[in-house]
């Protein structure tokens, strides 16, 4: 950067060329998804360059590769029939289907489903059409699809549209299939209307002859409140928005009874088993329910309210008779998968005969073999000082399993998931991917091939399909990041630190801006997100629209204005040892390990003379706003300017299974530690908090109760709450411009162009940000 005292408009306008919503734009062919042709180990691709889209269809057995169809042809017909014009770059669909033994496929425009014949190149409407709501869940013969309506569970029959109505005591706040309010998104599913277009959450059993559904229960769950004060359309009178949302030490949190309905016998039977808390989302939701093959019997995960508990149980379809077959007990927490959308690591084999199990019991999250009837220890699977991420398949008859793992090959990011599989016996495992990278791999029906997306964050994707045993079959796409490079991009550089013990190894990455000049000293932004939940630092180039992207691409925008941005993951982060995850519990302000941070930033600038040590910031969004306020108040000589928006900043005040997980159940004052008001005295520096009216995740009030202790300890801040905002406005363009422009001024010490204009993301993108 020069010395001028102005940044510049065009600075402005080449970081904003790198927000997520238009970085992902320039990248091509990240991420193949595979969709299996009905049950075969066939399946079509869509691959995308800069200059047109092309659907592809690949035969593993025969090792090729082809095009799905004429799309000359079918673009043709399909504009003589349309009246519209259409070439083969502008296909306006995503999506296929083959039907009529592979001769014609199908696809929809704009909810009108059409006709392509392979072999007569004929394209036509489908005259007759009905379409599955997203609020209907179709059964696996596809004879039906079940629904709620009026708190209660329905079918309506494919073949005829009568509707059967299956329950009949749901009621508003003890209903069938159905999210918490304290999901974080209640108010703004409701203002969005996106409460009618949300699937029930039940299960089909396999032989479409039951589901599986939960009744919730929140009658008894305390209210939260919202208050709209802006865009209230004909009225000027604000309105409330009430919704159930409960903290912790709260005597009552949402129920779940699980409930399975006879859709022959048109009964119900509720599951024998006390219900489960639910403060968060539901067990079917996070996939901790499912169907046994047979459809006699379902699984369910059932975890304690205080985490420190766990049980498998198996639950009888037709009496509602449960048993458990395993206990885990922890004395902190229990994970069955680091990553927390994804399903428990949990699988029952053999119609029931074992269990594969995920436990950290031994410091590391391994697999273990259990007896599936009297849940009796056999061996364990895995072992060593490496964890277990996902597992990805079971092949039964061979009794091997397929696992995502990190850490086990030694010279390598410890983050890095490669695919291995280990007898049931815990012999021979094998790693199968060997590149070193990250891999997203998605096996095909059969189980006999998979598909391997592999990348690093300094590293563009490539796609692959292997055997079973790791062989590889073909390359299937290279991504294409040339636009990046063109725009001057420079990949974040991986690094790796001493802990604040000057023992333990810490990973994270460098963003640079594209006009980087190593001669000059730039100042250093911290990047924080303190889990516990997840990790910071990106381990893959951004391969799919999800909030990935943002957390790739926002670091390297505000680069862009002038600085060096670091992430790094400190000690009581996952994906490590249980110890080093464990190492902030019971003491929340520890945040993610700042003192942990600290320490990679020194490290760092003393092998680095382009980083300047005297200019550290930070800044982070909802867990990274309470730890970007909580460091800049604990370490107020080493960050000198901080912003910090919509952080839970006393996880008292935040939904109850946040506290109660990672930092136990409130008991007197054990909250105390990680309260970031109770600092507010020690601000030095320049703090700047936001926080949106309509945030449903994390509510506003916490934002205001840090900024009224800064007020009674007389110390000068900077505010923004933003009007009829949710907890997405770290999306939003006028809170970005701000962001960027407090830290051009404080810690770049230039003056921004005046109020510059960030065109923000669509819709469609923020749309992609929710957790549905």
């Amino acid at each position: 950067m020069d010395s001028n005292k102005e940044i510049s408009y065009e600075d402005y306008k080449r970081a904003e060329k790198f927000l997520a919503w238009n970085a992902y734009k320039m990248a091509f062919n990240t991420h193949i998804q595979p969709n299996w042709i009905e049950k075969s180990d066939r399946f079509w691709y869509v691959s995308k360059d800069q200059n047109e889209k092309r659907f592809h269809i690949v035969d593993p057995e025969r090792k090729t590769k082809e095009d799905a169809f004429d799309h000359d042809k079918l673009a043709k017909n399909l504009s003589s029939l349309k009246g519209k014009s259409y070439t083969r770059y502008s296909l306006p669909f995503e999506d296929i289907n083959f039907i009529e033994d592979g001769n014609t496929i199908q696809f929809d425009i704009r909810k009108q489903r059409f006709l392509f014949d392979l072999d007569s190149y004929q394209c036509k409407r489908k005259t007759k059409k009905v379409f599955e709501t997203p609020t209907e869940l179709k059964s696996p013969d596809g004879k039906w699809v079940a629904f709620i309506k009026n708190f209660n569970v329905f079918l309506r029959s494919l073949s005829d549209g009568q509707e059967v109505q299956l329950s009949y005591d749901g009621e508003k706040h003890h209903d069938y299939g159905t999210l918490p309010e304290s999901s974080t998104f209640e108010i703004t599913i409701r203002r969005l209307g996106l409460d009618t277009l949300l699937p029930p959450i039940m299960l089909w059993s396999p032989d479409s002859k039951k589901l599986l559904v939960h009744k919730l229960d929140q009658r008894r769950v305390k209210e939260m409140y919202l208050i709209q004060s802006a865009g209230l359309g004909k009225t000027s009178r604000p309105i409330l928005h009430e919704y159930r949302y409960p903290l912790p030490g709260d005597d009552e949190v949402a129920q779940a009874d699980l409930v399975i309905l006879d859709i022959e016998k048109k009964s119900k039977v509720v599951v024998k088993y006390k219900p489960q808390t639910v403060a968060f989302m539901p067990p079917i939701f996070m996939k901790s329910v499912w169907w046994g093959e047979d459809s006699k019997i379902a699984y369910s995960l059932y975890i304690e309210r205080d985490f420190k508990t766990a049980k498998l149980c198996e639950l009888d379809a037709v009496s509602g008779d449960s048993r458990t077959i395993i206990e885990e007990n922890a004395s902190t927490y229990i994970d069955f998968n680091h990553f927390m959308m994804e399903p428990p690591n949990v699988k029952v084999v053999d119609n029931g005969n074992e269990i594969i199990w995920f436990s950290q019991r031994d410091g590391w999250g391994h697999l273990y073999l259990y007896d599936g009837k009297m849940g009796n220890f056999k061996n364990q699977i895995t072992s060593g000082q490496w964890m277990v991420h996902n597992i990805k398949h079971v092949d039964e008859k061979n009794r091997w399993v397929y696992f995502i793992a990190g850490g086990k090959e030694e010279t390598r990011d410890p983050y890095y998931g490669h695919l291995y599989r280990a007898k049931f016996d815990g012999t021979d495992i094998q790693l199968l991917t060997p590149e070193d990278a990250n891999h997203d791999v998605i096996f095909s029906p059969s189980g006999a091939y998979f598909v391997d997306n592999f990348s690093r964050a300094d590293t563009a994707p490539s796609s692959v399909l292997r055997a079973v045993d790791g062989q590889l079959i073909q390359k299937l796409e290279s991504s294409d990041i040339s636009l990046l490079l063109k725009q001057g991009w420079i990949p974040p550089k991986p690094f790796k630190v001493k802990a604040r013990d000057g023992i333990t190894d810490l990973y994270g990455l460098i963003f640079f801006p594209s006009t980087f000049d190593p001669s000059v000293k730039y100042p250093i932004l911290d990047n924080i997100y303190p889990g516990p939940q997840v990790i910071r630092t990106p381990k893959l180039f951004p391969q799919k629209l999800d909030r990935g992207v943002m957390g790739f691409w926002a670091p390297q925008a505000i680069a862009e204005l002038g600085f060096i941005v670091i992430t790094v993951d400190g000690m009581g982060t996952p994906l490590r040892s249980k110890a080093f995850h464990d190492y902030g519990y019971g003491n929340m302000g520890d945040a993610g390990g700042l003192e942990d941070h600290i320490a990679a930033i020194q490290q760092l600038a003393s092998e680095h003379s382009y980083m300047d040590l005297s200019r550290v910031g930070i800044y982070g969004h909802s867990g990274g706003g309470f730890a970007s306020a909580t460091a800049i108040l604990s370490f107020p000589d080493f960050y000198k300017v901080a912003v910090s928006s919509a952080g839970n900043y006393d996880q008292r005040g935040y939904v109850s299974d946040w506290g109660e997980k990672y930092q136990g159940m409130l008991e007197g004052d054990n909250y105390k530690n990680q309260i970031t008001a109770r600092l507010a005295q020690n601000l030095k520096g320049k703090l700047f908090l936001a926080s949106g009216d309509m945030d449903d995740n994390v509510h506003p009030s916490l934002t205001l109760q840090l900024a009224d202790a800064l007020m009674k300890a007389n110390k000068d801040f900077d505010m923004l709450i933003l009007p009829n905002r949710n907890h997405l406005f770290v999306y939003d363009e006028y809170f970005i411009r701000k962001q960027w422009d407090y830290f051009v001024k404080h810690l770049l010490n230039k003056e921004p162009p005046k109020e510059y204009k960030i065109k923000g993301p669509s819709m469609e993108f923020l749309m992609k940000m929710l957790p549905l």
